[in-house]
């Protein structure tokens, strides 16, 4: 099977979808502070018109105008069953809300983890929709998000205000 790929233009930077047959697999910032990418035109690129990248796209540019709070189109992401049991609980952190590494250690019955669901939170290919930038230190700093700190706080700042009834101008 042959895997798809289109690109995302987000108010946060450009963003690579991948989908492999009918289900969404890697949702991911193209450039980022630990990975700045490499240059070439994405103007040049044509996007893709399959049906769940579309979805994806459609689904994505509703958050990002704040009409969306969750999302329903499908995605798999491949990990152990650690991973994916963390992966599981961030999509229950509510819009628009944050919880601490501990939390999710007891979400996930497992304090001692707390490590073990940083680095897995780190291994999240999904972005955004499997929220992992919804888990912030115990004292309420921003610790770690691939996308990078500053992200995270955009995002954070953006799902804060539509959770709050704030209108936001982008």
């Amino acid at each position: 099977m042959s895997i798809q790929i289109s690109f995302f233009h987000s108010p946060i930077g450009m963003m690579e979808l991948k989908a492999n047959g009918k289900y969404i697999h890697s949702l991911q910032f193209k450039s980022t502070l630990k990975n700045p990418g490499t240059a070439f035109n994405i103007e040049s690129k044509q996007q893709n018109n399959h049906p769940v990248i579309v979805e994806c796209e459609r689904q994505l540019t509703e958050y990002f105008d704040g009409d969306r709070t969750s999302f329903d189109f499908p995605f798999q992401q491949e990990g152990t069953l650690f991973q994916k049991k963390v992966w599981t609980e961030l999509i229950h952190i509510p819009f628009g809300r944050t919880i601490s590494y501990m939390e999710l250690s007891k979400r996930i019955k497992n304090i001692k983890a707390i490590r073990a669901i940083g680095t897995a939170n780190g291994s999240n290919a999904i972005s955004i929709v499997v929220p992992c930038h919804r888990v912030v230190g115990s004292n309420g700093d921003l610790t770690g998000y691939n996308g990078d700190l500053w992200r995270k706080k955009w995002l954070l700042d953006h799902e804060g205000r539509l959770a709050n009834g704030v209108q936001t101008l982008f």
